[in-house]
């Protein structure tokens, strides 16, 4: 039984060390970037916030909500 505990901790602890390591390579990447050129300009697109929230973040709460039902259906069907 302690095998199996410690050959778990042990994958666990790979496994970890395999996704972070990169990682922490990949996030210095934008540091060593060039600055942007000078002088600014006005914004890319009008009106000024450009950021697409409405597509992605409705059918992302929307995933939630029915992920949070199904699991709350699942526990009183469990409890009953």
């Amino acid at each position: 039984m302690k095998k199996k505990v410690l050959l778990g901790l042990l994958l666990t602890t790979i496994t970890l060390l395999t996704i972070s390591i990169p990682d922490l390579f990949a996030a210095g990447a934008p540091v060593v970037a060039p600055p942007p050129p000078p002088g600014g300009g006005g914004p890319v697109c009008w009106p000024p916030p450009c950021v697409p929230i409405d597509g992605g973040i409705s059918l992302l709460f929307a995933a939630g909500l029915a992920l949070g039902g199904r699991k709350l259906i699942k526990s009183a069907k469990k409890e009953a």
